[in-house]
């Protein structure tokens, strides 16, 4: 169910535009200049070599540039204190310590050892990005160029990915927390649960650059997603002339799974023009059992008084086009202007599902046995453009003013046909045909201006404001034809029309004292939602909701020596319903099952702190906390004695206690990994369907990825994960695991790659879990066509020489891959 919407845009609230702009020009200053080398371990220069200038408050990439042929490198930027770090393929990130910038300052070299073989011709340098790197406030998954990406999925790169872990329901969690911010190159995703899911599932991994899993995010982002953020970075290319790259893979489970794409690139002086094409043919399966007892109270005693048992296969498919084109330009030395337009057709063609339902009564004898074939399919094309520009102010001796400012317009389609005919082999009751077709249209317009402004050289203030507006109209008609008479079900026959307008502003203040960083930032959202259901039966039911909300945050960071630092953070967010969540229409899942949207849903509102341990700046444990207020969870509840409805709803609170350890070891020279355990306890408390729950259970994650250089072209990647047994509001889900194979090998001087994935080899990324109520019990076993075998092979063309942009001073480089 897809829905989505909003008004007219109201002016935001909050900082005024002096604020934004600044006070006025301030004196020219020069710039300091920040030099040095990158080596490698044995001393030899690293051309090429990425070189990321970090304010040392917060991490934050204040400038990109890359070594020249000696390796020596050069920054400019306004005083002020920062850190710099320097990464190239095939070895480990290294950082500087932390200095403040004069007019003129010479860095001591830093040397990167290997992270895998690497060959030396000359000073060319070829090897592979480490998957997974460990920063201040984020875990980024390096997706591009990995065994991960071939043949895959966004949604399986996201499953094999530190922490996150993806339920029955296709609802993702961090750190086992449910409410996260989904953002694609800087956009929210719309939608949650099985939309986004089927969303990244329909987006080839073959797209992706990388993927920042972020628990604790300052002010400057949304305040949605009590969980944190996941960023999605898709790939944009940083080379000279013209350039590409094509590829191809097939997987095979029990059905068949083929992706191809191809992704282009020019850019020459101040003129970047880049585009991107894939399509994906996806086919697999989804097996559910499910066994349900329903009770009754007889004279103080609960009794068994109905028992179903259900088995279904579906199968599944997914056909897909992903496009997107864009230009980045620079007006001058100080001023980038990106444009971007892009576009997902998801289509799902008509497939046959079977259901097979057989009814017992208290004494355990056959009642009735339903056979139920749906047909359904399904079309979800989407559009978005973005505008985009930056503008650097002259420096003073403070450093450099900033303004961004973005405008965004989106439209989301759906039609989703669907036909249920149901046979009563039993009972002998004639046979119940629903038709039903949905249509939505969802369109986002937003505008958004952010504005940067160094206070000192140890100090600056950020600010901004942002305005959304949505607006979503779904209609959905339902037919029953039974003995050959066809009426108009007019008890689910409804439209629901649903308005969002938010406008928010935020301002946030960092300083560095010495050894101690802090962050401090509020931000204030105003929200104005509306909806309404239009029934063909009458009783139509609306709603409106108006309220105000400031979200608090605060970080603070101490180093206490060259190998440890400590970090705090405390923040305040919210995770407000999703559309299709409020939409209260029904979908026949099958003859004893609905979903329903829940109107009455309120948002639910969280406080989070984290303390965090960091060694070397490589092992980290981390200690979080976090108190959720009508947490959002999704149920199963029974609805008569035979049917269940499947639909959100709120309990009263959810407190998480967690203890994050991640460790990169490198056991060998030719092995690397990345483990991550997350050890955490969750507890809901609240009363659904008549019964109170006060559940809590202490449980673990377990990732690990290993990955072997086995010669000068080839490597490997495994990957192992664990979830143990877990509550989740009404839910005790059950143990389960994945493990995972990739073998690569690069051919034709490196250019083409040639890779074979194992996905789920041991078949044990199944879902078991159980429901109960004082009235009802329920138990579900999940089986989809997850143990995968892929081929991929991609090859790059045209000019490998990236564009060295060390003597710009206006982070235009940065702007445009931020803008594509």
């Amino acid at each position: 169910m897809k829905n989505l919407l909003l008004p007219r845009l109201p002016r935001p609230v909050g900082l005024p535009l002096a604020l934004l702009l600044g006070a006025g020009p301030a004196a020219q200053a020069q710039n300091a200049a920040i030099t040095g080398t990158v080596r490698t371990a044995a001393g030899a220069p690293l051309e090429y070599a990425t070189i990321t200038l970090h304010r040392a408050a917060d991490s934050a990439v204040v400038r990109t540039e890359f070594s020249d042929g000696q390796g020596a490198f050069r920054l400019e930027a306004g005083t002020g204190r920062y850190l710099v770090s320097a990464s190239q393929v095939g070895f480990v990130r290294q950082w500087s310590q932390a200095f403040d910038a004069q007019m003129a300052t010479q860095l001591p070299a830093l040397a990167l050892p290997a992270s895998t073989a690497t060959t030396l011709k000359e000073v060319t340098v070829v090897g592979q990005k480490p998957l997974y790197e460990q920063l201040a406030d984020r875990t980024i998954v390096n997706v591009e160029g990995s065994t991960l990406a071939a043949g895959n999925n966004s949604l399986d790169v996201l499953t094999r990915s530190p922490g996150v872990t993806v339920d029955g329901n296709d609802n993702l969690a961090l750190r086992g927390k449910q409410g996260l911010l989904v953002l694609i190159d800087g956009k929210r995703q719309p939608m949650s649960g099985t939309e986004l899911a089927d969303y990244l599932r329909a987006l080839p991994a073959e797209q992706l650059k990388s993927i920042e899993l972020i628990t604790n995010p300052p002010a400057k982002y949304d305040a949605q997603g009590s969980a944190g953020i996941i960023a999605i970075n898709l790939k944009k290319n940083q080379k000279l002339g013209t350039n590409g790259t094509a590829n191809l893979s097939y997987g095979r489970g029990q059905y068949g799974k083929l992706t191809t794409g191809l992704t282009l690139n020019h850019r020459y002086n101040n003129l970047n023009l880049f585009g991107n094409y894939a399509y994906a043919d996806r086919n697999g399966f989804d097996k559910l059992d499910i066994n349900r007892r329903f009770y009754k109270e007889q004279d103080g005693v609960r009794q068994e008084s109905d028992r179903m048992a259900q088995r279904s296969v579906q199968l599944v498919s997914n056909q897909s086009h992903t496009w997107k084109a864009g230009a980045d330009y620079s007006l001058g030395k100080n001023t980038v202007l990106g444009a971007v337009v892009s576009g997902l057709s998801d289509r799902g063609p008509e497939r046959e599902s079977n259901t097979y339902v057989t009814f017992f009564d208290a004494a355990n004898q056959p009642v009735d046995i339903y056979h139920t074939v749906s047909r359904r399919s399904y079309s979800l094309p989407n559009t978005a453009a973005n505008l985009n520009v930056k503008h650097s102010f002259p420096s003073d001796s403070s450093g450099s003013r900033e303004l961004t400012a973005d405008f965004d317009y989106a439209r989301y389609d759906t039609h989703r046909p669907q036909a249920l005919t149901t046979f009563f082999e039993l009972s002998g009751r004639p046979a119940v045909l629903v038709a039903g077709n949905q249509r939505g249209k969802l369109t986002i317009q937003s505008v958004k201006a952010d504005y940067l402004h160094p206070l000192s050289k140890t100090a600056r203030l950020e600010a901004g404001v942002k305005a959304s507006r949505v607006q979503a109209d779904n209609d959905v008609r339902f037919e029953n034809t039974v003995n050959g008479e066809t009426t108009v079900d007019l008890g689910r026959t409804n439209r629901f029309r649903y308005d969002e307008n938010i406008t928010a502003a935020y301002v946030s203040v960092n300083q560095t004292l010495a050894k101690l960083s802090v962050q401090a930032g509020l931000r204030g959202e105003q929200t104005d939602v509306t909806g309404r259901q239009l029934m063909r039966s009458g009783g139509d039911v609306g709603f409106r909701r108006r309220y105000v909300q400031l979200f608090p945050n605060l970080g603070l960071k101490q180093t206490l020596t060259d190998k440890h630092e400590v970090a705090v953070s405390l923040s305040r967010r919210i995770d407000r319903p999703s559309y299709g969540q409020l939409n209260p229409f029904r979908v026949i899942i099958d003859p004893t099952t609905s979903g329903s949207g829940n109107p009455d849903l309120r948002p639910q509102t969280s406080y989070n702190v984290e303390l965090t341990h960091t060694y070397k700046q490589k092992i980290s444990v981390g200690l979080s906390y976090s108190s959720t207020y009508r947490p959002i969870v999704n149920t199963v509840q029974p609805e008569t004695d035979s049917t269940v409805i499947a639909r959100p709803a709120n309990l009263g609170r959810q407190r998480y206690l967690g203890l994050t350890i991640t460790t990169p070891l490198q056991p060998a020279r030719w092995w690397t990994m990345h483990n991550t355990g997350v050890f955490y306890r969750n507890r809901f408390v609240g009363t659904l369907a008549g019964t109170a729950l006060n559940a809590a259970r202490a449980t673990f994650n377990l990732t690990s990825n290993n990955t072997f250089t086995l010669g000068k072209t080839w490597s490997a990647e495994l990957t192992a994960r664990y979830q143990a047994k877990s509550q989740y509001g009404f839910f005790l889900i059950q143990p389960y695991g994945q493990l995972n194979l990739g073998i690569q090998k690069m051919v034709w001087d490196r250019k083409g790659s040639i890779k074979l994935n194992l996905g789920d080899v041991l078949y044990t990324r199944k879902v078991r879990a159980a429901s109960t109520y004082d009235n009802y019990a329920e138990t579900i076993y999940q089986r989809q066509d997850t143990r995968v075998a892929t081929l991929a092979f991609s090859y790059r063309f045209g000019n490998d020489k990236l564009v060295p942009t060390r003597k710009r001073s206006d982070g235009a480089e940065e702007e445009k891959r931020r803008a594509g």
